[in-house]
């Protein structure tokens, strides 16, 4: 079919488009930027908001701890969590401020952070966290190494190959996306945990912003220091919706980054409610609907098909990965960024040469919106062993997604390319 005819009609909806307020003239192809939390889920934040504003002093002072607490049990049979391990923060990026600044002060055996220790990551880490590691070093001294990843990447092996080239007797943290952003990958965790926490005694902090509702979890099998995780992403849940796993021996190193009524409750020194639950469930009066709704987002989203999360897992990947070939295939890209065993529910694409053709991430990004209403990310994004940067196009795959719209993202590409 030539691409024209392509171009002459955006593809239809999919069934499942009903469940959510998306834009019908629109093709959403960005749910990994800030997810899309469906109708049903919206109406049970509405009816919460609705409970408290009716009597907030009855939600707030009587009610609400208790549905935290159950909010907290679902969630963490969702993730493989022990309950007591798990607290509520906005997002992810909040999560792992709250961990690199806790440890800035001594506590439970940790001597705080000190001139010379190293933190280590990679150059595809998130951008918002490798700002918070670098303003931690220049607070503290404290050293970031950037292991450099190779993209293309030719096998997860990489990866680990990598962190070890770069890890030092002075490494003390070791800080990895389970996703990448602007890379897409799905980083080996599993292996990365046994490796240097287990084997070397050095903690990891994961970022997974995009590890919930994309990939399986069990977070107490994994055993990771600390983990964050976002609701409003692959979850469907609202906006605001965050969590942090500390394990069990490191609770008293962590605690919120407002500090409150939690820090002198009584109940803690009696021991009937933990310390850890105190401090972080209450740091002053906002809208705790976020975290309420994401056992209603779990159940929603867990039953659009008939195998439930994995199901709906496999779809997104399998989606996401097809897209990605067809798109490599009609754009001439004779190199992916990753095998298909790091493809989850998004997946990057490498462009051909954005400047040679008059073009920039940021305009290709815009034209493709204004002109064709296709909501997609395009990334200029500089590798650490390369002198120019790279640009990526990354589709993401939900259920309200299919086949038709990315190859209409591909003919509308090609034709502004002259591909």
């Amino acid at each position: 079919m030539a691409a024209v005819d392509v171009l002459d009609t955006k593809p239809s909806l999919t069934e499942a488009s009903r469940h959510w307020l998306l834009e019908s003239s629109e093709i959403f192809l960005n749910h990994g930027s800030h997810g899309a939390c469906p109708l049903p889920v919206l109406a049970k934040q509405r009816s919460l908001q609705g409970r408290i504003e009716r009597n907030p002093i009855a939600f707030f002072s009587r009610d609400g701890e208790g549905l935290l607490d159950g909010a907290r049990r679902k969630l963490a049979t969702f993730v493989g969590a022990d309950p007591a391990n798990l607290v509520f923060v906005p997002n992810a990026t909040t999560g792992v401020n709250t961990v690199l600044q806790s440890l800035l002060r001594p506590s439970d055996g940790w001597p705080g952070w000190q001139r010379g220790d190293e933190i280590l990551t990679t150059d595809h880490c998130y951008g918002a966290c490798r700002n918070a590691l670098e303003a931690l070093g220049a607070w503290t001294g404290v050293k970031i190494v950037v292991a450099p990843v190779p993209m293309p990447l030719a096998s997860p092996g990489q990866v680990i190959d990598a962190l070890k080239a770069h890890t030092t007797a002075q490494t003390k943290l070791l800080l990895i996306d389970a996703v990448t952003s602007p890379t897409a990958l799905v980083m080996p965790v599993a292996e990365i945990v046994a490796q240097w926490q287990r084997s070397r005694g050095i903690d990891v902090l994961i970022d997974g912003a995009h590890g919930p509702g994309m990939v399986p979890l069990n977070l107490e099998m994994l055993g990771a220091a600390y983990y964050v995780g976002n609701g409003h992403k692959w979850l469907c849940a609202p906006k605001g919706s965050g969590f942090l796993a500390v394990r069990g021996d490191r609770h008293g190193r962590i605690r919120p980054l407002v500090i409150s009524h939690g820090a002198t409750d009584p109940r803690g020194d009696r021991g009937e409610r933990s310390r850890l639950w105190l401090e972080f469930d209450w740091t002053g009066t906002d809208d705790p609907t976020p975290w309420l709704c994401m056992p209603e987002a779990i159940a929603f989203m867990g039953q659009l098909l008939d195998g439930g999360w994995d199901d709906l897992m496999q779809h997104n990947r399998t989606l996401a990965t097809e897209a990605r070939r067809w798109l490599e295939d009609r754009w001439g890209i004779g190199q992916s960024v990753g095998p298909e065993s790091t493809t989850g529910a998004m997946a990057s694409i490498l462009l051909p040469d954005l400047a040679g053709r008059g073009w920039s991430a940021r305009s290709l990004q815009a034209v493709l919106f204004d002109r064709y209403q296709i909501e997609v990310p395009v990334i200029e994004w500089q590798l650490a062993t390369a002198e120019t940067p790279v640009n990526l196009l990354r589709i993401s795959a939900q259920l309200y997604n299919h086949m038709p719209q990315y190859q209409y993202l591909g003919e509308a590409v090609a034709q502004l390319l002259e591909l």
